[in-house]
């Protein structure tokens, strides 16, 4: 059986099986509660989806860009990646009554820095969480926890709290979208690093595609750095659900047979986790079938 058999069966069962409710986007979803996940790393091979073709050149950009403490979506744009953009876009059409398309809409983010400044950001989103952490009020600087986690895993392994989080109580409301994928843990046994991403919500059909393979790259990332061997990754999600919408993504998947995972090679050894650029990553032996387009859930 290949590893991926287990993310085709959990959106079968949360199709077939799971509890139809409303959602903040109004679509409507089937859900379950309380899944996990297994995929083991240390062979080399990433979690990344073949009964479907991923972008997973996006989703490095993302992962990066997470890791950069960055919040406007201007530099994702100027890089071709438009996941982020349709909820600023929302947002400007909600309050001027301008309705812009797609490409308009980045046209004006990356040539009028001061329509970027007001609508190209996202407040304190993923990567503001990850490495400036507010101490107080009006803290710009913060904590930076992936600094922390980096140093904690070098000089001691056997610690319980290897955590970082983008949960900011005190930040939600200031955020286009709270976190999905919002906490991770990481485990030091016999050489290998180890790690669970905690999803207070995924999206099956689309999200979870990015949310797994980022979280398998920068647990090789942070291997590389600590000089540790992968282990395995551990998905756990709370609300894990399939949009109404979604009918003809999820049975095109279903009809198609899994393939073996391909192989994640890093590069090169950056001198610190912030310092890997695109080109450090490389996917070897990835032959998925077709892309499946689907409407994102606004």
């Amino acid at each position: 059986m290949f590893p991926e058999t287990q993310y085709s069966d959990l959106l079968r069962r949360t199709w077939q099986h799971g509890v139809e409710r409303g959602d903040r986007t109004g679509t409507g979803t089937r859900a379950l509660f309380g899944q996990t996940l297994r995929f083991d790393l240390s062979d080399g091979t990433i979690p990344l989806l073949t009964t479907k073709r991923v972008f997973w050149k996006t989703a490095v950009r993302e992962l990066l860009w997470f890791l950069s403490g960055e919040t406007s979506i201007v530099p994702l744009v100027a890089q071709g990646v438009h996941i982020w953009t349709d909820w600023p876009m929302a947002r400007h059409a909600k309050a001027t009554g301008e309705v812009l398309s797609r490409d308009e809409f980045q046209a004006r983010l990356l040539g009028d820095p001061a329509f970027a400044a007001e609508w190209g950001d996202l407040g304190p989103v993923y990567g503001h969480q990850w490495r400036h952490w507010p101490r107080h009020p009006g803290d710009a600087e913060g904590i930076d926890q992936i600094a922390a986690l980096v140093e904690g895993l070098r000089h001691n392994p056997a610690s319980r709290r290897h955590i970082f989080t983008g949960w900011n109580v005190a930040d939600l409301d200031r955020m286009a979208l709270p976190p999905c994928h919002m906490t991770y843990q990481y485990f030091v046994a016999d050489g290998r690093l180890s790690g669970i991403l905690y999803q207070r919500s995924c999206d099956l059909g689309l999200g979870f595609a990015f949310n797994i393979f980022e979280a398998a790259v920068l647990l090789r990332m942070l291997a590389q750095q600590c000089d540790l061997e992968a282990g395995e990754i551990v998905w756990m999600g709370a609300d894990c659900h399939v949009y109404l919408n979604h009918a003809e993504l999820v049975q095109t998947q279903l009809s198609r047979e899994p393939k073996g995972f391909p192989t994640l090679r890093l590069t090169r050894r950056p001198a610190s986790i912030l310092d890997y650029r695109f080109e450090d990553f490389a996917v070897d032996g990835y032959d998925p079938h077709p892309a499946i387009p689907a409407p994102v859930a606004v």
